[in-house]
């Protein structure tokens, strides 16, 4: 089945999800939303990853054309990925059904 929409869900320390947002219009999203949140990984990561991991959280959602979304995906592990200060992880959702969102134009 193909999506018109996806929802990008990029996870990153506290005080990156402007970066996050200006990787992401960047290659063409329109806005997204913000959701403090805290971060419960446990010690055998932190070690594995050789990375210390902060308790406070942002969590971004941005819905965007499917056409872009590797695009995104791209420039925010380039922009907050794990090694990074942000230390960003992201996936994609798909979106079955939305209201409020422009259609995306066939090409």
């Amino acid at each position: 089945m193909t999506y018109e929409y996806e929802m990008i869900v990029c996870v990153v320390n506290t005080g990156f999800s402007d970066a996050v947002m200006s990787a992401a219009r960047a290659c063409g999203a329109r806005g997204g939303t913000v959701i403090n949140a805290r971060g419960t990984a446990n010690p055998e990561a932190e070690s594995f990853f050789k990375i210390t991991i902060q308790p406070e959280k942002e969590i971004v959602m941005i819905v965007v054309p499917t056409a872009i979304k590797d695009d995104i995906l791209h420039a925010l592990y380039k922009d907050v990925g794990l090694n990074t200060p942000g230390q960003g992880i992201a996936f994609t959702l798909p979106v079955d059904a939305a209201v409020g969102l422009p259609k995306v134009e066939e090409k």
